[in-house]
């Protein structure tokens, strides 16, 4: 698991993944601009203030204060985002490893965009959960890490071996390695905790849980076929 983590870390700077980097980045940012621009509304909305003077000030504090919640939600967004870029960056990866294999069968995008928000969801909720924690260190830090490892193993997982497998297969081979899955999801987690370095966890997630998966398949006896 270690080899395929520094094999994913290194991948993710050769030319075809370099093409999606300023992809994925732009579009992170984004919708963290976004969901900035619209909290912030709300925000001077709901006070409905009419000194123009306490508007400014609250304009100011609220906008400071969002930006720094913002940094909770990168996590999650990179879930959104990976939905857009993940059968493009899959293929590549299953490319290199293997050039004679056809590459696994790309997801529809509804199907793509469904997994990816669905996990997205439950990211918000342990991110939140986190927040919540902050004042507590060593349970923060269990929560953040336990319950994204749990989470980005399982959510990539699912996105790489569908590729391969209908979804209720899927499932139950998930639940056979849930272990494993969550093992391999530390190393998420712990690019996760590095502000900066987190926005590349869509391009790192994708090129390390291929090689996971696709172990995985093997040891089960599931060939390699599109589904």
């Amino acid at each position: 698991m270690l080899e395929a983590a520094l094999a994913a870390a290194n991948q993710i700077f050769s030319p075809p993944f370099r093409a999606v980097l300023w992809k994925t980045l732009g579009l992170t940012l984004a919708l963290l601009a976004l969901t900035w621009a619209g909290l912030h509304k709300l925000v001077l909305a709901e006070a409905g203030l009419s000194a123009p003077w306490a508007a400014a000030a609250l304009s100011i504090l609220s906008g400071a204060g969002l930006i720094a919640g913002l940094v909770f939600l990168v996590n999650p967004v990179s879930f959104i985002v990976a939905g857009f870029y993940f059968d493009e960056l899959a293929e590549t990866v299953e490319r290199d490893l293997d050039p004679e294999q056809p590459p696994g069968r790309a997801l529809s995008f509804a199907d793509a965009m469904w997994l990816s928000l669905k996990f997205s969801a439950v990211a918000i909720g342990v991110n939140l959960l986190t927040l919540v924690l902050l004042l507590v260190p060593v349970a923060n830090a269990a929560v953040f890490f336990g319950a994204n490892a749990y989470l980005y193993g399982r959510g990539y997982f699912e996105l790489a071996a569908a590729r391969y497998l209908p979804l209720p297969e899927v499932h139950r081979l998930r639940k056979i390695n849930e272990l494993r899955l969550t093992a391999a999801g530390l190393f998420i987690a712990a690019l996760l905790a590095v502000p900066v370095l987190n926005f590349l966890t869509p391009l790192f997630s994708t090129a390390f849980m291929v090689r996971v998966t696709r172990d995985i398949l093997r040891r089960n006896g599931k060939a390699l076929r599109a589904g």
